[in-house]
């Protein structure tokens, strides 16, 4: 069973995990909890370490593997000494895929990897090999443009998504500009405003308020067609 708070840091850091692969640091997590220093992180990392519900992957820096995780997103009902309870289950480990299966994605239209341009939702889908995608929902968008080709990215490449609204600076994004224009673009966090760099010394970066724009996924593979 678990206090609310231990509730929240397990399920903030099993979030983490699907959606990066890494563990959130020490100041993500006191952020995330509202905590005011990093000492009541630590406490709520031993204590969960200690009832086994989370692990320390040793000679890895923040590596924290989740062994349980909640079973309902809602805590439990108080206990008699009024704590926030949750129970627990122990997770089944996911059965990997078989390298030739094949996943049909939504594929929704054209995304800009240049100035933005509107990704047209649509009712397609794209055949993906299983073993270019990881854990998560992922959708596909046609690449328009050349702003990324430095990173390997060119125009009629289909970008194959993780659906999030979260990235770190540095990870490739759909960006959603405006609410009106999405892009494809390296994401940096710079003096309080959002910056969208291009992979193409051509381009310059594009600056904005942070209130203007939303992260609708992160690239994890391409697929390539040869005619």
């Amino acid at each position: 069973m678990l206090t609310a708070k231990q509730h929240e840091l397990i399920r903030f850091i099993q979030q983490r995990l699907e959606e990066t692969g890494i563990s959130p640091s020490f100041e993500e997590m006191k952020e995330a909890l509202d905590l005011k220093s990093k000492s009541g992180v630590h406490r709520l990392i031993s204590a969960l370490e200690e009832r086994g519900f989370i692990r320390r992957l040793p000679n890895r820096a923040r590596a924290l593997e989740v062994l349980k995780q909640p079973e309902d997103a809602t805590p439990a009902a108080r206990s008699a000494k009024g704590d926030n309870i949750v129970e627990l289950h122990r997770v089944a480990p996911a059965q990997p895929r078989p390298a030739n299966d094949v996943i049909e994605i939504p594929l929704h239209g054209r995304i800009a990897a240049g100035v933005p341009i509107e990704a047209i939702e649509g009712q397609s889908s794209l055949p993906v090999p299983a073993a270019l995608l990881g854990p998560g929902e992922h959708y596909a968008l046609e690449v328009s443009g050349d702003s990324m080709i430095e990173a390997g990215i060119f125009d009629g490449d289909f970008a194959l998504v993780r659906r999030t609204d979260m990235a770190r600076d540095g990870e490739i994004v759909v960006a959603l500009v405006r609410n009106e224009e999405a892009t494809l673009k390296y994401l940096r966090r710079e003096n309080g405003m959002i910056r969208l760099d291009p992979a193409n010394g051509s381009y310059e970066p594009q600056i904005y308020r942070p209130d203007e724009v939303q992260v609708q996924g992160k690239l994890s593979g391409l697929l390539r067609r040869y005619h």
